[in-house]
């Protein structure tokens, strides 16, 4: 679905009878705006997509506090016989007779600190068109308005491709399959369900399937809908299968899973990649995105360039899980 923009704002402005006239911030909002209704894996990521106007050329992108990024995984110990390690404790010396100022009847005191990690980026983005007066056929600023909504579009196509990839790399439990059909899939999810319980994983399970296993899930009759309006407001109902909310992706969307040792490290498609919701950050930076007059026709030349990325805290991987099938 392609979703226009009213940008006509653009025409007016500080810069407006300059030669150079910037587009950084706008772009930085169109881009947004198409991420949070094109992305195919816009729920893995905690806040939609960060973008940042007039990013320098350095390596680091962001840096991320980890408290912004919900945790995926349950965690806590167990007391051993008699010992307060959770728990009130009321003993007499605690928090009082003795224990007056040097202990607390609460337990030991863990300080609560905000870390800052700084994330790289993966990938760069860069667009170079020409608008020339005497054949664009349409309003100038009308015109760059559209070609920025499109070139925004394109970026998220881009970005969905470079997000499947990163998903697929940093999965920690990996499941191979000969095939996956209508009788099979079931066993597929059981096993998936399996995973996230038993490592004590926290949230709503999503599952993003190509179409092949959306087929299946379908074909086995298994599948249920619910009303997933916090899931995506843009549709009444979800289908839900195993737990898990699932999610169609087109086949180019998937990476492929490297087999070492097998024939030339052979490389199986990606037909599944399940995980919870909102346990990364997805960003992009813009060195610029400009209008320039050129010198080698009557007109302007559409110019932009940045970078991207992507972060995930290495104890959130432990609940993302891909499976490949080997097409026997």
């Amino acid at each position: 679905m392609r979703r226009k923009f009213d940008l006509q704002l653009f025409a007016t402005g500080d810069n407006n009878n300059q030669a150079i006239r910037y587009y950084g911030k706008q772009f930085a909002g169109i881009v947004e705006a198409v991420f949070a209704v094109q992305s195919h894996f816009g729920d893995f990521f905690a806040g939609g997509l960060e973008t940042l106007d007039g990013i320098s050329e350095k390596a680091t992108a962001f840096s991320v506090k980890t408290s912004d990024v919900a945790s995926a995984l349950t965690a806590g110990t167990v007391s051993s016989a008699g010992a307060y390690t959770n728990g009130y404790n009321t003993g007499a010396n605690v928090g009082m007779g003795t224990g007056t100022g040097s202990t607390s009847r609460f337990g030991n005191r863990t300080e609560v600190i905000y870390n800052d990690i700084d994330v790289p980026y993966s990938y760069n983005w860069t667009i170079h068109e020409g608008l020339d007066r005497h054949t664009v056929n349409n309003d100038f600023d009308a015109a760059i308005a559209d070609r920025l909504d499109l070139q925004a579009q394109a970026k998220v196509a881009m970005i969905n491709k470079q997000h499947g990839a990163y998903i697929s790399s940093i999965a920690k439990k990996v499941i191979s399959k000969s095939s996956i059909d209508a009788t099979s899939v079931a066993s597929v999810f059981n096993e998936l369900s399996a995973y996230f319980v038993n490592i004590g994983a926290v949230g709503t399970k999503v599952a993003s399937v190509s179409a092949d296993v959306y087929n299946a899930i379908i074909d086995s009759n298994l599948a249920t809908t619910a009303k997933g309006s916090t899931v995506n407001i843009d549709r009444e109902e979800v289908t839900m299968f195993k737990g898990f909310v699932i999610e169609q992706i087109p086949a180019g969307d998937f990476a492929k899973t490297t087999v070492v040792g097998e024939e030339s490290n052979t490389q199986y498609a990606d037909c599944i990649y399940a995980y919870i919701q909102h346990i990364g950050k997805a960003f992009l930076g813009i060195n610029t995105a400009r209008t320039i007059e050129s010198e080698d026709f009557d007109g302007v030349a559409l110019q932009g360039a940045g970078k991207g990325g992507q972060w995930c805290p290495n104890d959130n991987q432990k609940a993302v899980a891909k499976v490949y099938t080997t097409g026997a």
